[in-house]
């Protein structure tokens, strides 16, 4: 049988876990993934609302504000958590802040700039190549192949996401060659939560990255000459976006994330990020309940490839997420 590498040197297998941990870790991924979906739709709203303030200040300016806003809530409802608050205080749990929200910064900000240039299809398409990306750091850093249900699950995972809206148009400008960056980005969080959870709280490091995506947003806005009135951060209170900011903090950065540092390090991390691909479904069915999005084909053909992606690799896998 093939199998990826167990190399304790570089920290990528999954964490010894039964059969039942392993399948409450699934669970966990596949909540996170349904309430990321919704994100789509608070953020639009959200959006919507400021259409003024982004005629005014930019749409860059308007949307690191509001990813300012979002962790900033989430890193407030973390204090709740001795943990959390304790990590402050932590050197190590910094460090590994530093890096998971080092990583999904820069990760939101590229895909932001790239959307500007391209249609939400493309977007979607090039942003699934994390699941590609994470696949192939995988096997450079265990210098293993990953089984073959792996790759199965990544193939259909990859075209599944990719095509939900339709074949994307590619032109290869700034555009995507920013999203293929953020799919780079968004796979190397996910290979370094596995590392980072692993020897560090989860509750503390989630903590502390929370914090770097918040001042890092922040330090992103002025560094785009913005952030100077007072006026740029209060609209986040307006009506219409207020309440879509507290959901995004709240379910899509606070519960999201810490649910998928305290499990995500009980799958390999190529199965996780398979997982993780489930969001365009989920916003696609959210988007069809609202009239937000229109029936078509390719939403059958993408969401059948998702789910039978996922149900290959749990079927063709043992508990410890080989073949």
């Amino acid at each position: 049988m093939e199998e990826v590498s167990r190399s304790n040197s570089v920290g990528l297998e999954a964490n010894p876990s039964t059969p039942q941990m392993r399948q409450k870790a699934l669970i966990a991924l596949l909540i996170v993934t349904s309430v990321w979906g919704a994100t789509f739709i608070w953020m639009k709203q959200a959006l919507n609302a400021l259409e003024p303030q982004i005629e005014l200040y930019g749409s860059e300016e308007v949307v690191g504000v509001l990813v300012a806003a979002r962790f900033a809530v989430a890193t407030l409802v973390m204090m709740f958590f001795s943990k959390a608050r304790a990590a402050l205080a932590d050197p190590e749990q910094w460090k590994g802040g530093l890096i998971l929200g080092g990583l999904m910064l820069v990760g939101f900000v590229t895909q932001m700039i790239g959307l500007d240039d391209i249609n939400p299809s493309v977007s979607a398409f090039l942003t699934s190549l994390y699941v590609v990306f994470t696949a192939l750091f995988t096997v450079a850093m265990t210098r293993s192949r990953p089984s073959r249900s792996l790759i199965f699950g990544v193939v259909l995972a990859t075209l599944g996401a990719g095509f939900i809206e339709g074949p994307p148009h590619l032109t290869w400008g700034m555009g995507e060659v920013l999203t293929v960056a953020c799919a780079v980005f968004f796979a190397l969080h996910i290979i370094y939560t596995q590392k980072i959870t692993q020897k560090l709280d989860p509750i503390g490091v989630t903590q502390t990255s929370f914090a770097v995506v918040t001042l890092g947003s922040i330090l992103f806005v002025f560094l785009l000459g913005g952030g100077t009135s007072s006026n740029q951060w209060s609209y986040v209170f307006n009506d219409g976006v207020f309440l879509p900011v507290l959901l995004l903090g709240i379910g899509g950065s606070f519960f999201c994330l810490l649910l998928l540092n305290m499990f995500q390090r009980y799958l390999h991390p190529i199965q996780a990020a398979i997982i993780y691909a489930l969001e365009p479904v989920w916003a696609t069915i959210y988007g069809l309940g609202l009239g937000l999005v229109d029936w078509t084909f390719w939403i059958l053909i993408g969401g059948g490839a998702l789910f039978i992606g996922n149900i290959g690799v749990e079927i063709f896998s043992n508990a410890g997420g080989e073949e």
